[in-house]
């Protein structure tokens, strides 16, 4: 099976910057796509916007928007402007974020996000179709908005601007009732880690939400797309600075996930690790990272964690390693970096 790749371009810090040189390099080399996020800093469609204004053929994706905040037609809006601006290259990934994010950041409450999620996708798909105006009542959302202080004066409206070519819906989620969502309504699913052996914990719940299928998809056209790091080691399992730096900041992200991102009692990317047969590893991690002690927690990811879902070692040892990913449903392999070396040695695979 051959993989595509993308670029997993992230979200900024304190300021934002594109290697527009290193995009353009791997859009040379054949990656497929570039992928931009969002947190609590900068938006995921601006840079997705620029490098689309630098690129030709590379699809344009959000990994992901944040449904809470932006309303459903918002969303819609803007991806079918960032269609036609692109020549159809655009791809709308979706996700719910965290409460910490939605209660304070957006200020919206956490509740129920997958019966949210499922409105909201239902409401974006609506818009896309132009089959009819936008009428919608549910849980979550009243369109036209019939509610508290209404005017009344709301009309039911349709799309000016039209889908020259359908645009592919994309869940991000590492929860099992959010996989099985992405399964029954969207056309792909993004993770933030998957380890290719262990594709079963995923894919079993992708499946049953796809048997709830009305719209005739065929399953070989649904995506399967994770983010995965690439560090060089020397020969004989020598690293340079560069690379155990890399691998520390590997590690510590996948403290933050594992540990911090979520509660005690419900975390889902710990559960992953869970199923995947990590358990005590990631209480230990979860333990620390809760009480405070965030190094020592890094400390507790094990090289072979990192390793299992991550493409680390010597040139030959990632070849190898590459062939397990190759083996899996992965559709699209999602790289954090433009550095030279890393995207010829990758697209060389």
């Amino acid at each position: 099976m051959s993989l595509s790749l993308g670029l997993n371009l992230n979200y900024s810090g304190r300021h934002i910057s594109l290697d527009l040189e290193g995009i353009r390099l791997a859009e040379k080399l054949g990656f497929d796509s570039a992928w931009t996020a969002e947190s609590w800093g900068s938006d995921a469609v601006s840079p997705l916007a620029w490098i689309g204004a630098n690129t030709s053929t590379l699809r344009l994706g959000t990994a992901i928007m944040q449904m809470p905040g932006r309303s459903p037609a918002n969303t819609a809006m803007t991806a079918l402007t960032m269609q036609q601006l692109s020549g159809g290259r655009f791809v709308l990934g979706l996700g719910t974020s965290g409460p910490q994010v939605v209660e304070g950041w957006h200020g919206k409450p956490w509740h129920k996000p997958l019966s949210m999620s499922r409105e909201y996708i239902s409401i974006v798909k609506k818009i896309f179709a132009r089959e009819e105006t936008l009428e919608f009542s549910g849980e979550f959302f009243d369109i036209p908005y019939r509610g508290e202080h209404s005017k009344g004066l709301g009309k039911p409206l349709k799309s000016m601007i039209h889908p020259t070519e359908p645009i592919p819906i994309h869940l991000g989620s590492m929860s099992q009732k959010g996989q099985e969502l992405a399964g029954e309504l969207c056309d792909g699913l993004h993770l933030t880690a998957m380890i290719p052996e262990r594709h079963d914990i995923v894919l079993d719940n992708v499946k049953r939400g796809f048997e709830k299928r009305t719209d005739g998809k065929k399953w070989e056209d649904f995506e399967l797309l994770t983010n995965v790091q690439v560090i060089v080691l020397n020969g004989e399992g020598e690293n340079t600075q560069s690379a155990q730096e890399k691998i520390f900041m590997t590690k510590a992200s996948m403290a933050l996930y594992v540990g911090g991102m979520g509660t005690k009692g419900k975390n889902f990317y710990k559960e992953y690790f869970d199923r995947a047969g990590y358990t005590e590893e990631a209480n230990k991690i979860q333990e620390l990272y809760l009480g405070g002690k965030q190094n020592e927690a890094i400390e507790a990811v094990t090289d072979d964690m990192v390793r299992a879902m991550h493409l680390i070692g010597t040139k030959d040892e990632i070849l190898a390693r590459y062939k397990d990913w190759q083996a899996s449903p992965l559709t699209t392999m999602l790289m954090a970096t433009t550095e030279k070396n890393v995207l010829e040695l990758v697209a060389g695979l």
